[in-house]
């Protein structure tokens, strides 16, 4: 009967099922489409071609620069969000979390006016040093680390917030340093939370396009991200584009499947 009570409790309305066929139809027919015009006799030979070697390669190695970035301020930056009190904490929090609102393009725009050439703040440092952003590898790493930063933080942040602090406090009583507390004791405990805000963060930055196009542009083999040579091939090379959306859902997959749990507990 027990048995029985809880099956009745987690069917859901009659009225509820269609809805929601409808929006996973809606949502799987496009990839079952991306599929259905995959050239796979082909497939070999196009993932071997320069468009798509050269914005594989731009693509790990930026991606993977970004979130080494993410993690050396993500880190502590969502230590201070989760365990600090001062004014203006509910502020800071949303300015952090707003690149994942915020319309790429928008985003790739701010760092062409902070960063650009006559930017706030590349004006100076490239009459002073000659360095130019924009247009580089580098300035695809920054776009990269603008928008997946805050996936790192909210992850790690969440983690933190819950864990005990019963062992951090019992670190302290036993005269550990808050340095040795945070390395020995907190970074242990939120270890799984950091190694899921960082493959988000990296998957996210693999997937980048609106920031990055804004304020790294376009050029193949120097700037051309995965995405970026999708929407180029699409016009010239459309076995390409569908090749490489097909990379980028498989990896996409990889990612977002062993993580879902953790992400939505997060």
């Amino acid at each position: 009967m027990t048995v029985r009570r809880r099956r009745a409790r987690t069917r859901p309305p009659a009225a509820l099922v269609p809805l929601a066929v409808i929006a996973l139809t809606f949502l799987v027919l496009p990839f079952v489409a991306l599929l259905q015009r995959a050239p796979w006799s082909s497939m070999g030979d196009l993932l071997g071609e320069p468009l798509v070697t050269d914005a594989l390669r731009l693509s790990v190695v930026s991606a993977l620069a970004a979130t080494g970035l993410s993690l050396l301020g993500g880190v502590p930056l969502a230590w201070v969000l989760a365990r600090t009190e001062f004014p203006g904490r509910a502020f800071v929090r949303a300015v952090v979390l707003l690149p994942m609102v915020l319309p790429p393009v928008v985003g790739g725009a701010a760092l062409l006016f902070a960063f650009g050439r006559r930017g706030l703040v590349g004006a100076p440092a490239y009459d002073g040093t000659g360095l130019l952003l924009p247009y580089s590898l580098a300035g695809v790493i920054a776009a990269n680390t603008f928008v997946a930063l805050p996936f790192l933080v909210v992850t790690v942040e969440a983690g933190l917030r819950t864990a005990d602090r019963r062992y951090e406090d019992a670190a302290a009583t036993l005269g550990a340093s808050r340095w040795t507390t945070f390395r020995r004791v907190t970074l242990p405990m939120v270890a799984p939370s950091v190694v899921a805000g960082a493959v988000l963060c990296w998957a996210r930055a693999l997937g980048e396009f609106g920031a990055t196009v804004t304020f790294a542009g376009n050029l193949q083999g120097r700037t051309q991200t995965m995405p970026l040579a999708v929407f180029l091939a699409l016009e010239s090379d459309r076995d390409a584009a569908i090749a490489l959306s097909l990379l980028l859902i498989a990896v996409s997959l990889a990612v977002l499947v062993p993580l879902r749990d953790r992400w939505l507990a997060a």
